[in-house]
């Protein structure tokens, strides 16, 4: 085929059609505007350029339409292009986008700050704040976890009463964040995902999870355990992030422990773990949160602590009425 007809191809059929035809969904609670993330059981693919790039955050994975149909069906560049063109006139699903969503993602791409002055630019929370309204009445956050965080200096105030997590590589420096709020959810617009680090920085025992209300839910589940860093990799895996927690898998002593969600992810994030472990030659455990992920674990427990004092509560007035009866 001539090269106009591949540009032309390129142009008619989204990324997003190859997925949908190969059984894969839209993760929405996962996606922005500009990276809409895809789902098939463990697999997930990132379609990016409205629809004309993708990548693989568990791999080095990435290209166009054509590049994604050999990726998943192990085609030549010729039956990749064939696969493509049966899909012209084929009508991908949409995500919904949220009215917060679409203003966050209009304000970063007219932006052309930096990482660093955008995070430095954001509020601290304070108590009654609405990013800390969120964490503590949405999330379940105690206030001795957020304020450990907030003395760290790894929260900010995000828009839309959403809260902002820093993302830091080795020398400290702000990379990126994740962005969680009752309205949207997504990652620093142009930052990179390395890790969000919670705890002591010569801790020994590194739990990683999967987002940083997670890793603060863990720290709250285990009382903030002493000589422990509570970790994130924001969901993904990229090389970057590999190459950070490998090197804080190589000090003498440590203990890898793979905190990630109980469902089939993570337990492919758990095995790239226990991969760095081995190749470290440090200690590796499988920590798995009594619910999908830890912060619904937390929430659990915050209801059934609820509803058990409010039946204590409850009681009280018939008590006392029986006994004056």
């Amino acid at each position: 085929m001539e090269r106009r007809g591949l540009e032309d191809l390129r142009e008619r059929v989204p990324c997003g059609a190859v997925l949908e035809v190969a059984g894969f969904t839209i993760d929405l609670k996962e996606s922005t505007r500009r990276a809409v993330k895809y789902r098939r059981n463990a697999e997930i693919v990132i379609v990016i350029h409205e629809g004309r790039g993708w990548f693989d955050p568990l791999s080095d994975a990435k290209g166009d339409v054509f590049g994604l149909a050999k990726h998943l069906n192990a085609l030549s560049f010729s039956d990749a292009v064939e696969r493509v063109a049966g899909l012209i006139g084929f009508s991908a699903a949409l995500p919904v986008w949220q009215v917060g969503q679409e203003f966050r993602a209009a304000r970063n791409e007219a932006s052309g700050v930096s990482v660093q002055a955008r995070w430095a630019e954001r509020s601290m929370l304070w108590r009654g704040s609405e990013a800390w309204h969120y964490l503590r009445s949405e999330r379940c956050l105690p206030e001795n976890i957020i304020l450990a965080a907030m003395r760290t200096d790894l929260l900010r105030e995000g828009p839309f009463g959403s809260m902002w997590a820093a993302h830091v590589d080795d020398d400290g420096i702000v990379s990126g964040w994740e962005e969680r709020g009752p309205v949207w959810r997504g990652f620093a617009t142009g930052g990179s995902k390395v890790l969000f680090r919670f705890g002591a920085e010569d801790a020994m025992r590194l739990c990683v999870t999967e987002a940083a209300i997670d890793a603060m839910s863990l720290a709250a589940f285990e009382g903030f355990r002493e000589g422990s860093m509570y970790l994130s990799t924001g969901g993904g895996w990229s090389p970057i992030t590999h190459r950070a927690l490998r090197k804080l898998a190589e000090r003498k002593g440590s203990r890898l422990v793979a905190a990630t969600d109980a469902n089939s992810q993570g337990e492919t994030f758990a095995g790239r773990l226990r991969d760095i472990a081995d190749a470290t030659g440090c200690d590796w455990q499988r920590l798995k949160p009594p619910a999908e992920d830890w912060n619904d674990a937390l929430r659990a427990r915050e209801i059934e602590r609820r509803k058990r004092k409010m039946e204590r509560i409850g009681g009280l007035p018939h008590a006392r009425r029986a006994h004056q009866g």
